[in-house]
């Protein structure tokens, strides 16, 4: 609370302020004067009070680099851009600029790079920014920042402090700022292609139009709840809905207001929710595509001990990842790896060899194994070549003893290929007739032979799993979006229940549908159905 002057004449403002924000001098009367300014501390509370916050960061990744960009953004940006150049012209917007930059409180030349002026609202963030292209040795960076932070009114950024402020400057939404993330985080040309996808709007553009679908059934139905007993509003609704009829007779949707006037149900109103509630539940049965192709597909090494799982992993991630050695159980603990296969995100796990084992630690292996293999996305069932039956029913049994779960993709490794002799032709008959079996591939971890081939059924897997993130509609990508999806769902199910005896209730599921779809992407509001209902209709009052 701030001080209250009474029976005094009033202190400069900037000395009120001075007081509120640094507990300086105090409540007693003062001469108005035009010297009365607030201390250096206050200063910077007081333009960030006043004006918001000048935030700065490197922007280019931290280390030892040819050209290092730190950013500012902020009201602030144009000051400190002038205060590190020594000159008071910008150059024009969007043009880089030479320039010498230098310490503003001693003058000391700090570094000779390029300047960027991008005044808002044309800027990433949608406020003034500027950018210093300087030359990336840490004391060129670490003395730059030590400048900026100098000036009043500027504070180091926080993490990911420049998408935020975007986002509230409506220069994206909460997709396309999750998009802008991913596709700086990308290891894979999938990855790149569905993050990119996303920062562009695309799935943000899809949420919205189903929102906007939402906003236009709320508006009709709340406006005929509201209205209806407005002699002008009634007979507007009654002609649009008659026109919409005899124009779509043959399409058979009605108009969202053909309703007569006391019936409790809007048939248009109710077929728009029907086929907006099939449409998202046809979004959520993607098979986690987005969700896989974002954080990578999970694949376990599962098979019985000392079959090459270790081997396995060593070969496919090119680095002894993995202990091997022919003492079986040697792997006790799950062995992770990322990999890039085909370009898609695989992330691969090693796990011990399943079998009844009576040692401790070994069993907490066994149980981790087992665990992982029920989480997996995809199965790589690992067996001995030169060891397992040679008849297709004992093969599949000898498969069915590792467990795999009955709906994840599997594929077979026969290893140790190296060592087989008179029995490969049956081995390989028997892959291809009688018990069915998954995808199977020979190899050996020992010579590389038949890499090539397991390499091109992962990939085929893969892609399957994942998807081409180009095609089709835009693919969930995170779990957030399926919660609020999900509930969305439930709300539209529960409006036919409710549209039978409550129109009241019934639009209040309307309302709650479309805020778990703005939820999605940062738009919340109640405005639009008010721009809706009477841009729509003639209220006339």
């Amino acid at each position: 609370m701030c001080t209250v002057w009474s029976g005094i004449p009033a202190p400069p403002l900037s000395h009120r302020i001075h007081t509120h924000l640094c507990g300086w001098g105090a409540p007693q009367p003062c001469t108005p004067s035009p010297c009365c300014l607030p201390c250096p501390r206050c200063a910077q509370r007081l333009c960030s009070a006043a004006w918001g916050d000048t935030i700065f960061a490197v922007s280019s990744g931290h280390g030892r680099c040819g050209v290092a960009v730190i950013r500012t953004s902020g009201p602030g940006s144009r000051g400190a851009l002038q205060s590190l150049t020594g000159r008071p012209a910008l150059p024009p917007p969007r043009v880089l600029a030479l320039r010498r930059i230098r310490d503003p409180a001693t003058g000391e030349p700090l570094d000779r790079g390029l300047v960027v002026w991008f005044q808002g609202p044309q800027s990433f963030t949608g406020e003034d920014c500027a950018e210093l292209h300087v030359h990336g040795g840490p004391a060129v960076v670490s003395g730059v920042l030590r400048a900026l932070g100098s000036l009043p009114g500027l504070r180091p950024a926080e993490p990911g402090e420049f998408t935020r402020r975007a986002f509230r400057r409506g220069k994206l939404d909460l997709t396309a700022a999750e998009g802008l993330g991913d596709l700086i985080h990308a290891e894979t040309e999938a990855q790149r292609r569905q993050a990119l996808r996303q920062m562009e709007g695309e799935l943000g553009r899809l949420y919205q139009c189903w929102s906007n679908t939402l906003t236009q059934a709320l508006a009709h139905l709340e406006a005929y709840i509201d209205f209806s007993e407005d002699d002008n509003v009634e007979e507007e609704v009654l002609s649009q809905g008659e026109e919409s009829q005899g124009n779509e007779a043959g399409a058979g949707t009605p108009h969202p207001c053909s309703s007569q006037r006391g019936s409790w149900s809007l048939p248009a109103v109710d077929a728009t929710v029907r086929a907006l509630e099939q449409e998202i539940g046809s979004h959520l049965q993607d098979g986690r595509r987005g969700e896989l192709l974002r954080g990578g597909v999970r694949a376990v090494i599962a098979g019985p001990p000392n079959v090459g799982k270790s081997s396995l992993l060593n070969l496919l991630c090119q680095r002894p990842a993995a202990i091997v050695s022919p003492v079986a159980g040697t792997t006790r603990d799950v062995v992770e790896v990322a990999l890039n296969v085909g370009g898609y995100p695989l992330v691969l796990s090693d796990t011990a060899g399943l079998r009844d084992a009576t040692d401790p630690v070994e069993q907490e292996g066994v149980s981790r194994a087992r665990d992982r293999l029920q989480e997996a996305d995809l199965v790589l069932a690992v067996l001995d070549a030169a060891a397992v039956p040679t008849e297709p029913v004992g093969l599949g049994a000898a498969l069915g003893l590792l467990q795999p779960p009955p709906t994840t993709p599997c594929i077979l490794v026969l290893n140790k290929a190296d060592l087989l002799e008179g029995n490969g032709g049956a081995l390989r008959a028997a892959c291809t007739q009688g018990h069915p079996l998954p995808p199977v591939t020979f190899l050996s971890c020992k010579t590389g032979e038949g890499l090539d081939h397991l390499l091109a059924l992962l990939a085929r897997e893969l892609a399957r799993l994942c998807g081409d993130p180009l095609s089709g509609s835009p693919s969930l990508t995170q779990s957030r979006h399926s919660l609020h999806l999900r509930q969305c769902i439930a709300a539209l199910a529960r409006y036919g229940q409710e549209s039978r005896s409550d129109l009241g209730l019934a639009a209040e599921q309307l309302r709650l549908a479309r805020r778990h779809l703005g939820s999605i992407t940062g738009h919340v509001s109640t405005e639009d159905v008010l721009d809706i209902i009477f841009r729509d209709f003639c209220v006339g009052k």
